[in-house]
């Protein structure tokens, strides 16, 4: 039996809520990592998203050893999105260490809606809409002005950043962009396949995750040289990297990649206001109306339409209805 308009448009908007929740977690993360200076991006990276990745697999074992079969007939996506996944957070918090918290994370987080929408639209053909292109444009148009603000404001109390330094970091958070995409659009590929989401983001997450233990061997000494830098460790993985990719993964469930990472531009706003509220950073009246955008795009793409609830006009709706609904009765035919 066909699911009711009511039902589709409820689940997509606890799908928009998960990811929306998910994004203000990850916006912490830029400044959580302030309170560690003496632990590099890479080992920063590599104890949220490696030990994150491996508490989700551990978590989800149960469920991922009885869906081995249909896993490993997708094992190519599984390995691409495990790839991804142990390449993003390197190239993300280096990102933000070069080009600051707030442009770091605007520039790798909002590019990744258009690497989303053409891995879809090259891989599976999926046509945009014009809601989302809507959505995209407002949230993107956001995230530029965020950029520009935060190069307008790049004296800050630690002082200046190089040109040099900069564009480094602009160039990793793309990198960050497209492989946040890639992963996100190999989770809802196992998911739409019929992967349960739990057993989807463990495997994919924890095969990234193997692959990050030994960066994070590497480099994490840092992490245990007081109990301040452990700490964040702790938090980054636990906070940001499990809660929020479990919402993430129940999100991708009932939403497309692309509108996934569109509704994901939440994450630089918070990164923005936590880096001006927390850090100290300095955000001009531009930055704001990028923040205010990024909200308006928000907006688009998580209110409901009228379109979701129309009838089919095929038959009109019985005056009367009863329990008992009759064979090929349109399930959403009744108010």
């Amino acid at each position: 039996m066909t699911r009711p308009a009511g039902h589709a448009v409820g689940s997509a908007g606890a799908g928009a809520l998960c990811v929306l929740v998910a994004s203000v977690l990850w916006g912490t993360t830029g400044t959580a990592a302030t309170f560690a200076p003496a632990v590099g991006p890479l080992a920063t990276g590599a104890v949220a998203m490696g030990l994150g990745g491996l508490l989700q697999a551990l978590i989800a074992g149960p469920r991922i050893a009885r869906e081995a079969p249909g896993l490993r007939a997708q094992r190519g996506v599984v390995l691409l999105g495990a790839l991804a996944v142990g390449t993003y957070p390197l190239a993300f918090y280096t990102s933000m260490h070069l080009a600051g918290v707030a442009a770091g994370t605007v520039v790798s987080i909002g590019s990744a809606p258009l690497a989303s929408a053409v891995i879809e639209r090259a891989v599976d053909g999926r046509r945009l809409t014009r809601r989302w292109m809507t959505g995209a444009a407002l949230g993107l148009a956001g995230t530029a002005l965020l950029c520009a603000a935060e190069a307008a404001g790049a004296h800050s109390a630690a002082g200046a950043r190089s040109a040099g330094s900069t564009v480094l970091g602009v160039a990793l958070g793309l990198v960050a962009g497209f492989t946040y995409a890639l992963y996100s659009w190999a989770a809802h590929r196992l998911i739409s396949r019929g992967v349960t989401s739990r057993a989807a983001m463990g495997t994919v997450f924890g095969i990234g995750g193997l692959l990050l233990l030994p960066v994070l061997l590497a480099t994490g000494g840092p992490l245990l040289d007081s109990w301040s830098n452990a700490a964040v460790g702790v938090y980054m993985a636990l906070v940001p990297m499990f809660i929020g990719y479990v919402l993430f993964g129940w999100g991708l469930a009932h939403v497309p990649a692309s509108t996934a990472t569109t509704l994901s531009l939440l994450e630089p706003a918070v990164a923005a206001v936590l880096a001006v509220l927390v850090v100290g950073e300095r955000l001009p009246a531009l930055g704001w109306v990028g923040v205010a955008l990024v909200v308006g795009c928000l907006a688009v793409l998580t209110l409901p339409t009228g379109t979701a609830r129309r009838r089919p006009r095929a038959e009109p709706a019985p005056a009367v209805v009863e329990p008992g609904q009759a064979p090929g009765e349109p399930a959403d035919a009744h108010p």
